[in-house]
């Protein structure tokens, strides 16, 4: 897989990575600016050795000088000569070995600086790029819910057209059974008949609070002969 491709797949634990190593990166410059650092402190030390040396010298080619001894005067001449020039070549690296110090010191913070605000900006970009995919998946998600609902519409209405026909074709049915049954006021008898349509009378007053006048039908006995005219 290419560097490329786990940048899309994972670009936050890449950020991380360059942390580390940008983190490295100024350990590593710190270690050589702490080397330059001690070469100014060791100059700084040969300078004030020197200029102490120097003193010593001046004074005692003086004091030479004032005794009339004139050859060792010469000779703590010669060394004052000396170490006044090492203690101006000293100077002179210390200052641009301080010089080189500061400009190395002022790199390093601009370049932290920069990486510090690049990362930053990565961060948040990072940050809007996993709200920007988490819109992106809800709404592709969406999207497939209402391609998939608007699939499923046509079954919909086949099953609603369907449990239509059968409730038609069941109520057909019903009423030809309903058609079939013979009629119960022919084949009853007269007496038979009378009574259930006099009982469908009481349940119907009693259900609808009605007051029906008490009556006792007659009663015909199926023998001609006790029969009452």
């Amino acid at each position: 897989m290419s560097v490329s491709n786990l940048e899309r797949r994972n670009p936050a634990a890449l950020l991380e990575v360059e942390k580390e190593h940008l983190r490295k990166q100024i350990a590593n410059y710190n270690e050589g600016l702490a080397s330059h650092a001690a070469l100014c402190e060791r100059l700084m030390a040969q300078v004030r050795s020197l200029e102490k040396e120097e003193q010593q010298l001046r004074a005692n080619t003086t004091a030479q000088i004032r005794s009339g001894n004139r050859r060792a005067a010469a000779e703590s001449a010669l060394q004052f000569q000396t170490v006044k020039g090492q203690l101006a070549e000293n100077r002179k690296q210390l200052e641009q070995a301080e010089t080189t110090y500061k400009e190395l010191l002022r790199a390093r913070e601009v370049a932290i600086r920069g990486a510090q605000e690049k990362l930053e900006t990565l961060k948040q970009n990072i940050d809007d790029l996993k709200v920007r995919r988490a819109t992106a998946e809800m709404t592709e998600m969406a999207a497939g819910m209402t391609a998939k609902l608007g699939g499923s519409a046509d079954t919909l209405e086949r099953l609603a057209k369907m449990v239509d026909e059968e409730r038609q074709l069941a109520a057909g049915r019903t009423r030809v059974a309903r058609d079939s049954i013979p009629d119960t006021g022919a084949a009853l008898g007269e007496d038979e008949h009378r009574a259930l349509a006099e009982q469908a009378l009481v349940d119907f007053a009693a259900e609808e609070d009605i007051a029906l006048e008490t009556r006792v039908l007659p009663y015909r006995s199926t023998n001609p002969g006790n029969q009452t005219e």
